[in-house]
């Protein structure tokens, strides 16, 4: 799809996890790595990581989304952002949103680019797993898209979440606006 056109279109599946899988053999990488739930995340720390994460995924709704608008989301008492770091250095951002029923929403899940391929993700993405259901929810869920890296969908079924629904969207291209000038559309063709 042209990058400079008004409008894209993604293809959404919506995945949920319906009881709490074993994660016995859940391998711990052989870093250095902390992971820490970031109680009230400034402004600017979260943006740093939501736009570097979320660069190459256009992740965009949280880059218009005014200061006060994403303050009171990510300050929620019932949002929680963690956040994973390797000697240190942060790596990727986890987010629980607890706000709706007693459905936990894996609202978004990432690695900075340097530190994708290195064994992190699929021990993040257990770690958040386990978290969500230490609060005994009816489910888990979470939606990607056919934007997002080619390994996440699958990243999720091998966690345990299966599809229950999938759909075309249509949304205004923030490429066409300038906020991703450097962007490249990640599905084939």
């Amino acid at each position: 799809m042209a990058v400079n056109s008004q409008t894209l279109n993604t293809l959404v599946t919506y995945l949920e996890m319906n009881s709490k899988p074993n994660r016995a053999n859940l391998r711990v990488p052989d870093l250095k790595i902390s992971l820490k739930h970031i109680e009230k995340p400034t402004i600017s720390f979260y943006r740093y990581l939501y736009d570097s994460i979320g660069e190459d995924w256009l992740w965009y709704e949280r880059r218009v989304m005014s200061d006060s608008d994403l303050v009171n989301i990510i300050q929620n008492k019932d949002v929680e952002v963690y956040v994973l770091s390797v000697e240190d250095s942060p790596a990727g951002l986890g987010e629980l949103d607890r706000r709706l029923s007693s459905d936990i929403k894996l609202a978004h899940f990432g690695l900075l680019p340097e530190f994708i391929g290195r064994g992190l993700g699929h021990y993040f993405l257990g770690w958040l797993i386990e978290q969500a259901w230490s609060y005994i929810p009816q489910r888990v869920w979470l939606h990607t898209c056919d934007l997002d890296h080619p390994n996440a969908l699958p990243l999720y079924q091998k966690a345990g979440f299966i599809p229950y629904k999938r759909e075309t969207e249509t949304f205004k291209n923030p490429c066409a606006a300038g906020l991703f000038p450097n962007w490249v559309d990640p599905r084939p063709g």
